[in-house]
């Protein structure tokens, strides 16, 4: 049969590594062989619709978590993914025992690792619509089966003698990557691996040390592949409960660039946004202030003479530490009604007064460069007037969903349990608790957590698939989110002739790098872009060396005067080892 493959391929390839330019780990992508492919089933595209695998400790089932979270019942999903080591005969049993239980209308796709025997091979292709084999069970060829059916990788079209004297050739199937982002080492992205290692854990635990955070992680992808994920320390100083690579964070301001800027990009690529139309146009409560004139373009690039921010909290608070009426209250009730604590709740209509305090503020008297939060309170209302949605509705159907990015979102404890949100400040002046699983940032908080300015919390691995849509143009898993022309738009520098570094959202590099002034590596492109945040965030992207890291922290726990991730260049130092991993020097 076409589709059966009986032993390693590198038992009978012909050709050397040397002589076909080939990287090792192309090698390695050839052993896991495609065998069956009906309807083209794979690589799956859509990752909305469930999906059910029995969740385990392999590095085949953890893989596939990196991209899609399963259906806790197998009734619930009619797409299923099986998998089983041939070499253990009660798994083969217990799989066969299943695929005749599996209702006929469930599609099946199937990872078999280890040495098979001919029959079972042709049993298994009969009962699937997909089936990955590889003569190999270890990490590395499990984790390549888990990136082929969600297309990271491509499955790689091979021709195999089949065993016995007169064995025939047997050829596997090819598939196309869709541009996900994969999991190899460094090496497989020309990065220097032990290079990488030793210099993060370095600088990353010397910041433990010294107080910075009590923990944090870091994210490395280089060509569309996460070549370094690790945890390193505590949620806490009181190392109860180390932390985990699946951790989720509070992003502060990184939010600005991962909620209403990617809706603003999809917006202005169809044509529905036009960034050098004044504000009025857009903002009714904006008409007839000092601001009417100014633009989308100018505003986001924090050059709009925008003051920096307004503490709206102290606004509504009297001189005896009351609050003012129709603000806020110690109980809930039907006028009170958007919890910030369980003794705090605000008037859902407050949120007018801030718009109205935006529009009353005056303007700084020199145009320069000043970074306002302003901009990115008010952006939501353009997102949904122009979409028709809220903000946060529209933001996970159009991106965070069709991404596989499940935990990038507001208000996370409606969706994970407190255990996995990393905390961050003891709030001693406005909620007087410990901001544990809500927004760190006070106005955010005032906006019931749902701001363009803070509010979003992610895990790294899924804010990399954001970014990672960023770095491919705007597009990700073989769809376009967001028009290229629309990425370039808004990731180059605004104004770099006024001396401004800007682009609409996005951070850009320094005009001048200054040694100890940067929170980037002093190597970063000049195409590169990201953003910062207060509780202790970064991303970068480099389109030039294909380049995308990610560092989460709580350097505000337990308050935001611990300064030792600014003195000590944690982040600029982290940054830069990535570019000399590569072989970018200063």
């Amino acid at each position: 049969m076409r589709h059966l493959l009986l032993f390693s391929l590198l038992c009978c390839f012909s050709f050397s590594l040397t002589s076909q330019n080939l990287s090792p780990w192309h090698f390695t992508v050839r052993e896991v062989r495609l065998l069956k492919n009906a309807g083209e089933v794979l690589p799956l595209r859509s990752l909305t619709e469930p999906v059910f695998w029995h969740s385990d400790e392999t590095v085949f089932s953890r893989t596939l978590a990196k991209y899609q979270l399963p259906e806790e019942e197998m009734a619930q999903a009619k797409r299923l993914i099986l998998s089983c080591k041939c070499n253990e005969p009660a798994t083969v049993s217990g799989l066969r025992s299943e695929l005749k239980n599996i209702a006929e209308e469930k599609q099946v796709m199937l990872a078999l690792f280890g040495p098979c025997q001919p029959s079972e091979i042709e049993t298994f292709v009969a009962q699937s619509d997909a089936l990955l084999y590889s003569s190999a069970g270890d990490a590395l060829h499990q984790s390549i089966a888990a990136q082929i059916i969600y297309g990271a990788i491509g499955a790689i079209a091979t021709m195999q003698k089949s065993p016995g004297p007169a064995g025939s050739l047997q050829e596997s199937l090819r598939t196309a990557p869709i541009h996900r982002l994969g999991y190899l080492p460094p090496e497989a992205a020309g990065m220097n691996g032990r290079l990488l290692e030793d210099s993060i854990k370095a600088i990353v635990e010397e910041g433990i040390r010294a107080g910075a955070y009590p923990g944090a992680q870091v994210l490395v992808a280089r060509k569309g592949l996460v070549v370094y994920h690790k945890a390193f320390g505590y949620m806490t100083y009181d190392s109860l409960q180390p932390l985990s690579t699946e951790a989720i964070y509070d992003l502060a301001s990184v939010t600005k660039v991962s909620s209403t800027l990617p809706a603003l990009m999809k917006l202005y690529g169809e044509g529905k946004l036009d960034l050098d139309a004044p504000l009025s146009q857009y903002f009714d409560f904006l008409k007839h202030s000092n601001k009417k004139d100014l633009t989308l373009r100018q505003i986001m690039a924090h050059y709009g003479r925008l003051k920096p921010s307004v503490v709206f909290w102290k606004k509504a608070q009297r001189k005896n530490g009351k609050w003012r009426w129709g603000t806020f209250k110690p109980r809930q009730t039907r006028r009170f009604s958007v919890r910030i604590t369980d003794s705090l709740f605000v008037n859902p209509r407050y949120h007018r007064r801030m718009y109205k305090t935006i529009a009353r503020l005056p303007l700084e008297d020199s145009l320069r460069y000043l970074y306002s939060d302003l901009p990115f309170v008010i952006t939501p209302l353009l997102v949904e007037r122009l979409t028709g949605q809220p903000l946060e509705e529209y933001l996970k159907a159009t991106f965070y969903r069709p991404l596989g990015a499940a935990t990038i979102t507001y208000n996370p404890l409606r969706f994970f349990p407190k255990e996995r949100i990393v905390p961050t400040e003891r709030d001693t002046f406005f909620r007087r608790q410990q901001v544990h699983g809500t927004v760190h940032d006070e106005n955010a908080a005032i906006l019931g957590g749902v701001s363009g300015h803070a509010g979003l919390f992610a895990s790294a691995n899924d804010l990399a698939k954001l970014f990672q849509m960023y770095l491919n143009g705007g597009e990700y898993g073989g769809h376009r989110y967001i028009a290229e022309m629309a990425v370039r738009e808004f990731t180059r520098c605004q104004y770099c002739e006024e001396g401004n570094r800007r682009g609409l959202g996005f951070d850009k590099p320094p005009l001048e790098y200054e040694e100890g002034s940067s929170y980037i590596a002093r190597s970063a492109s000049k195409a590169s872009f990201g953003h910062s945040g207060y509780t202790g965030t970064f991303v970068w992207v480099d389109p030039e060396s294909e380049l995308l890291v990610i560092f989460l922290s709580n350097r505000v726990y337990p308050d935001r005067s611990r300064r030792a991730l600014y003195t000590r260049n944690i982040r600029p130092r982290l940054h830069q080892a990535c570019y000399e991993a590569i072989g970018v020097e200063e």
